[in-house]
């Protein structure tokens, strides 16, 4: 009688999902694009998962509305990064790694890359904190492609402006923080070559989505 096959690494690595991030400031057009990117997966039987930071999972959901809600002033920079690697932890064991170890693809809006961003360098708290909290939450773990939507600041925030709801805390932060926050973004992807991509997304979006399922389909060899 013939032994049955033992599945070793090697296999499980090949049917584990892949994790891509959108990342950008306030107005660049993450949630659509996230949409179309999703939809054009799923034409071609993929199975994707798609979620959010801060948030994702239920426990995480709760801590985005301290952070998205109220008065820009309401936390200190250490704390806000605290907080946000909080509703990470929830939202790594809840969501992203479950997907990922069942062969989904996972789209997020947001990950890390908008702590170090948003905190590190909108809030001046600086690259080395952010990092020892993403050592410690998220070890080796990382986006197997990050999409960065980079437009100027002006046209983001004249963007985000129309949109309604409570989440408005970081929009209404100053012209200065933004500012840092854009270049925070670009410095990530310049530091990462190998894992961002940054797109104009100034542009109309069906040249954004274009560009976007072009960057996957070449990554990931596929055909969108």
């Amino acid at each position: 009688m013939t032994a049955p096959k033992r599945r070793g690494a090697a296999t499980r690595r090949a049917r584990r999902g892949h994790f891509i991030t959108i990342e950008g400031g306030e107005g660049a057009g993450k949630t659509t694009q996230i949409l179309r990117l999703a939809a054009a997966l799923r034409g071609i039987d993929i199975d994707v998962v798609t979620t959010r930071e801060p948030g994702g999972a239920p426990s995480a959901e709760r801590i985005r509305t301290l952070l998205v809600e109220g008065d820009p002033g309401t936390w200190q920079p250490k704390t806000e990064a605290l907080l946000h690697f909080a509703a990470r932890t929830e939202h790594l064991h809840h969501v992203i790694r479950p997907a990922l170890q069942r062969g989904a693809w996972v789209i997020s809006d947001r990950f890390a890359d908008s702590t170090m961003a948003y905190q590190g360098y909108g809030h001046r708290l600086g690259r080395d904190i952010v990092a020892a909290l993403y050592r410690l939450v998220v070890g080796k773990f990382a986006p197997d492609l990050t999409l960065i939507l980079d437009l100027p600041v002006a046209k983001g925030l004249a963007r985000a402006a129309a949109r309604l709801g409570k989440e408005t805390r970081y929009e209404r932060m100053q012209r200065a923080f933004h500012e840092r926050l854009r270049r925070g973004f670009l410095d990530i992807a310049r530091r990462e070559k190998r894992r961002c991509v940054v797109i104009d997304a100034a542009q109309a979006a069906d040249a954004v989505t274009t560009q976007i399922l072009s960057t996957v389909s070449q990554r990931f060899g596929v055909r969108l």
